[in-house]
């Protein structure tokens, strides 16, 4: 369970009893229960100083720790942390005491599209609607290596504004389980959305099980009933193999067509992502959002039509402005003063940097970032982002902690942009995480292996991995390995 959004059954007391009379952490005030598992509560909350609604979802330290799950909370904090899209439940952050862990996640106020479909089937615009927003959110997590596994109605929320949300990621996966025979083997999901290689336990490609998932949806969108149901679980096991459906007779033509092909019991012919965004019925209307992620938030920039831009969003920053050129006196005064302290990460960062955790290989294309962990003081690190810069004639940008290198010559995808920004990891250390912002991939390889790593060697730690390791133990208040 990670999100809820509609008060359940449990009366008031049982609320009041989880919940201090000062904010959380001095940062949150704790509001009323909304649902609960069996390792976590979803509250729904109030932040102190913007008064922005949150919901705070409080993991029980001890029942993960006795049930062995701390991995399994890691992995999908890292999820969370990187499949940041408009149609999917956002993580603000990760806050920890000694007993609890807190996922301090976006309130979605409109409830589960499942209580929207129990009142009867959808209009077909409205279907599509939800349909092409769920698509583009599973198809922005499958470019990323991260597969749901657990798509259904009750795990898609509705915010204020009508739009879909897509929740609970606790049996996501990623790329790195798969195993030598590049599959996954783990039997997870609900068995009416449950795809029927799945059933058959010899292993199953995870972004066709989510596909088969979301052609179970449509279905119930539109027809207000599930394809494949039985009071028996092992008679509607049989239908989901044969992946026999009778569709209703409001179904268009074009409609069964791609059902037929979503709900494929084959799944190398089941439809792929790219294929269903070219499918006639699908395209109707649709509008693909392009958004961008600065400081931390999620902005959409206007809405483009789909034939124009069949694909995912681009990188993450590639939509925002550079920053602009600063003036040489005030850049030599700046100089004078000394710097800002660099932003300190908390574990829902440190978990994204942990390189047990890191999905970053999965994120960026070819792997165009990279970070260590290093001991010498900020200054130094960007008087050596400069030197470097200087030795190949690029230009440098500097706002606190961010320094942004912009070389001269233009290629074809533009001039060649690479991003620094600097971290307080422990009070002793910081991470730099280095990202190519603009240019081509190869000019940015030749330029990393010939001048920016062998410039920064001197300045990382041979031992980052377990300095970050211990760091995201301590901001979660985990006992370490050698404990």
């Amino acid at each position: 369970m990670a999100h809820a959004t509609a008060p359940t059954s449990t009366s008031t007391s049982s609320s009041s009893k989880d919940q201090n009379q000062s904010p959380l952490l001095g940062r949150y005030e704790i509001g009323k229960l909304l649902g609960h598992g069996t390792f976590a509560k979803v509250y729904h909350a109030r932040n102190v100083k913007s008064g922005e609604s949150v919901a705070i979802k409080v993991i029980d330290k001890e029942k993960i720790l006795k049930s062995g799950l701390v991995a399994h909370i890691k992995r999908e904090i890292s999820i969370l942390r990187r499949v940041r899209h408009p149609n999917i439940v956002q993580l603000f952050e990760v806050m920890a005491t000694k007993s609890k862990i807190y996922f301090v996640m976006e309130y979605v106020r409109g409830g589960e599209l499942f209580n929207k479909v129990a009142k009867g089937r959808l209009k077909e615009d409205l279907a599509r609607k939800y349909f092409q927003q769920l698509i583009s959110a599973v198809g922005f997590c499958h470019a990323r290596g991260v597969y749901h596994r657990d798509l259904k109605p009750e795990n898609l929320l509705l915010d204020e504004n009508g739009d879909l949300k897509v929740s609970d990621f606790g049996l996501s996966a990623v790329s790195d389980q798969i195993r030598q025979d590049g599959l996954f083997h783990t039997f997870c999901g609900t068995p009416a959305y449950v795809a029927p290689e799945v059933l058959s336990r010899k292993g199953y490609d995870a972004a066709k099980v989510d596909i088969w998932s979301c052609g179970v949806i449509l279905f119930v969108l539109m027809a207000g009933y599930l394809p494949f149901q039985d009071q028996n679980i092992m008679v509607m096991y049989k239908k989901i193999y044969k992946g026999e459906f009778r569709s209703p007779r409001w179904f268009s033509p074009d409609l069964i067509r791609l059902l037929t092909k979503l709900l494929d019991t084959n799944p190398d012919k089941r439809i792929t992502i790219p294929e269903i965004m070219e499918n006639r019925w699908f395209r109707k209307g649709f509008k693909h959002i392009k958004f961008y992620i600065e400081d931390d938030k999620l902005c959409n920039v206007e809405d483009v039509d789909h034939a124009d831009d069949v694909g995912p969003c681009s990188d993450d920053h590639s939509l925002s402005e550079p920053e602009p050129e600063p003036e040489p006196e005030l850049e030599t005064k700046r100089k004078l003063t000394s710097l800002p302290r660099p932003a300190s990460l908390n574990a829902f960062d440190l978990i994204s940097f942990s390189p047990g955790f890191d999905l970053s290989g999965l994120f960026e294309e070819g792997g165009e970032g990279a970070r260590f962990v290093s001991g010498a003081p900020v200054s130094k690190i960007i008087t050596k982002l400069e030197e470097i810069a200087k030795v190949v004639s690029f230009t440098v940008r500097k706002k606190d902690c961010r320094v942004s290198l912009e070389g001269s010559r233009e290629g074809v995808k533009g001039p060649l942009t690479i991003a620094t920004e600097i971290f307080e990891l422990t009070p002793k250390l910081v991470v730099v995480e280095v990202k190519k912002k603009g240019g081509d991939r190869g000019e940015y390889e030749e330029f990393c292996n010939k001048e920016l790593k062998p410039g920064l060697e001197n300045l990382m730690l041979d031992e980052s991995e377990s300095a970050v390791v211990a760091a995201v133990d301590d901001a979660l208040h985990l006992p370490s390995d050698t404990e």
